[in-house]
């Protein structure tokens, strides 16, 4: 399998399709790079090289003690662009990945990236503190880190079932086997990993990265997403970086790269042809 190697010798797992303008995808929590399935095969068999990674701590990367933090996952993203040797990138981040971009933009710059793209992202800052009055209260990660200690199998079950995919709201029909893999995907991340990146996602303002951003980008972001609420991530976001696109899906919850994966195809193409 394809690794790079992380400053501190860890071993970052990534999967390389098609030939073309690369395009570096960024996953979630806590699932790994097989949740961008949908997205790299489209891209790749539409004239780009579509690249994704498990961030680590994840999937087959290193499950490493130390480094599972923003930072590290930034620095982790540009060993694989600079290993790569990868120009006219464009960086597209999910949920926790849009942080791990935005985080790499505050750090490296864009000289290797053409465009970047927020997907039901955490940027700008989900925790509510007294500069962040309209961010997620803290209790709600406290119970998600709660959850992870006492039965994590059954933390993951509870959130594809429930807020992820927005399965749990009347008339939604998410398949059983999409929930079933987001069960087996976060079971594949370590378990300090995966209990130390829920502060990773919730506690870090990215604010500053944002503001470094000085590329094309587009965010897009459902209307009701349970996990990172619209307000807080993506019209937020999107009102902060300079010239960017917001699309708003309607009625859309926080797992779109599933639940609306034609629409989010189409989007992401267009935007790379544009």
């Amino acid at each position: 399998m394809p690794f790079v190697t992380a400053s501190d010798g860890a071993q970052i797992y990534y999967k390389d399709w098609g030939t073309g303008r690369p395009v570096v995808l960024s996953h979630g929590w806590p699932l790994n790079a097989d949740s961008w399935e949908a997205q790299q095969l489209h891209l790749a068999t539409h004239g780009f090289r579509a690249i994704a990674h498990d961030r680590r701590g994840h999937g087959r990367s290193d499950q490493t003690w130390n480094g599972n933090e923003m930072n590290t996952y930034a620095d982790d993203l540009a060993t694989l662009i600079d290993t790569l040797d990868l120009r006219d990138v464009t960086l597209v981040g999910f949920s926790t990945g849009g942080g791990e971009v935005a985080r790499y933009v505050g750090r490296h710059g864009t000289a290797r990236v053409a465009q970047v793209v927020l997907v039901s992202a955490v940027p700008p800052f989900m925790l509510r503190t007294d500069d962040n009055p309209g961010g997620v209260p803290v209790e709600n990660f406290d119970a998600i880190r709660a959850g992870s200690l006492a039965d994590r199998s059954q933390l993951y079950r509870d959130l594809a079932d429930g807020p992820f995919f927005g399965n749990n709201r009347p008339g939604a029909e998410i398949s059983q086997g999409i929930r079933d893999a987001f069960w087996s995907q976060g079971l594949q991340a370590g378990h300090r990993g995966a209990y130390e990146c829920i502060a990773a996602f919730s506690a870090t303002d990215f604010r500053a990265d944002l503001d470094a951003i000085d590329v094309p980008t587009l965010v897009i972001h459902g209307d009701d997403d349970q996990v990172v609420p619209f307000e807080v991530g993506g019209k937020a976001s999107a009102a902060r970086i300079k010239n960017a696109a917001l699309k708003v899906y309607p009625g859309a919850p926080h797992g779109i790269t599933d639940t609306h994966k034609e629409q989010l195809n189409a989007d992401l193409l267009e935007f790379l042809n544009s």
